[in-house]
């Protein structure tokens, strides 16, 4: 499972693929959560079969999800109460249209990141009316996150080609852009961004560094943009990385996901409290190996879910993995 969202205690949606590293291509992976069981959604009738990226909604009539790009389609899909649906969308089977991420805001509208002609941007929608917004004054962005901090107020973050690698990137939109100014560091990717407000903004993510042997993981980036610079943050660990960052319902951050490759025994986490990270353990359970993807708040209660995988790679096989628990 790559990601998931909640609308509330009683309906939640996690998106990924599965049969990856089998001899047949991965396909697209939809659950959904009824209030006391996750199930499998068919997804028989969707003529797209590729990895599900992002998952979005705010209730049964306000879920979006978007697919990894194969050939000339990326999808834009719907819940419709039931399964998912493609939705059409300006641009779409355009060969340069891509889309990377969804969000949700509390008034329903769609926040989309992704690209046309050429440029990375925004698609803002309500279901029945689109318009792509003004590109990115950057080049070479990939994003990977979008994140609705007001009605008028998004942020994005994921990596920009720079002196022949990549550095982390951070972006907000409010009628215009504000770019951040670059991280610090080498083949860097922010996976999450979440801000508080203009001068307090957390970022996560992974940096590679210069290289290393092959299968090396990365190092974990924990970031704090203080309105005049990134200040770094210790993670807890050192090999690994942060993968989301997850509010409370007054918009303070709480949870990180998290993946310690010194430590695999169990989901890892850092909570944050009185201003300090602190690493936290998930619990014992059949996951020989967990690897979690995502964490999202459970609107209407004090709880959270996270979803990633069993184990930290498709071999062996590996499996659908959620946790819930309460702040």
């Amino acid at each position: 499972m790559r990601r998931i969202a909640a609308a509330g205690p009683g309906l939640a949606w996690a998106v990924g693929e599965e049969a990856q590293g089998t001899s047949s291509p991965a396909r697209a992976l939809a659950m959904v959560w009824n209030g006391s069981a996750w199930a499998r959604t068919d997804l028989s009738h969707l003529a797209y079969a590729g990895r599900l990226s992002d998952v979005a909604g705010v209730c049964a009539d306000a879920a979006w999800s978007v697919g990894a790009p194969t050939g000339s389609a990326s999808p834009l899909l719907r819940w419709d109460r039931t399964t998912w649906r493609e939705a059409a969308f300006p641009g779409k089977g355009e060969p340069d249209v891509r889309l990377s991420a969804v969000a949700v805001g509390p008034d329903r509208r769609v926040w989309i990141s992704g690209t046309r002609g050429g440029s990375a941007r925004l698609l803002l929608g309500d279901g029945q009316r689109w318009r792509w917004l003004d590109p990115l004054p950057a080049a070479g962005v990939n994003l990977y996150r979008v994140v609705v901090r007001a009605p008028d107020e998004v942020w994005v973050c994921g990596d920009q080609a720079a002196s022949g690698g990549w550095a982390g990137f951070v972006a907000r939109w409010n009628g215009s852009w504000t770019v951040l100014p670059p991280l610090a560091g080498l083949r860097q990717t922010i996976a999450d961004v979440h801000a508080v407000a203009a001068d307090d903004v957390w970022a996560v993510g992974n940096e590679f560094g210069v290289g290393g042997p092959p299968g090396r993981p990365g190092n974990p980036i924990l970031r704090h943009w203080d309105g005049s610079a990134w200040n770094p943050v210790e993670a807890g660990f050192t090999l690994g990385s942060l993968s989301s960052i997850a509010g409370d319902a007054q918009g303070r951050p709480v949870w990180i996901s998290a993946w310690n490759y010194q430590d695999q025994s169990r989901s890892t986490y850092l909570r944050h409290d009185a201003g300090t990270w602190t690493v936290v353990r998930g619990p014992a359970g059949p996951a020989p190996s967990p690897y979690v993807n995502d964490v999202a708040r459970v609107p209407g209660t004090s709880g959270f879910w996270s979803a990633g995988m069993t184990r930290s790679s498709p071999y062996p096989p590996t499996e659908a993995y959620t946790e819930r628990f309460d702040d």
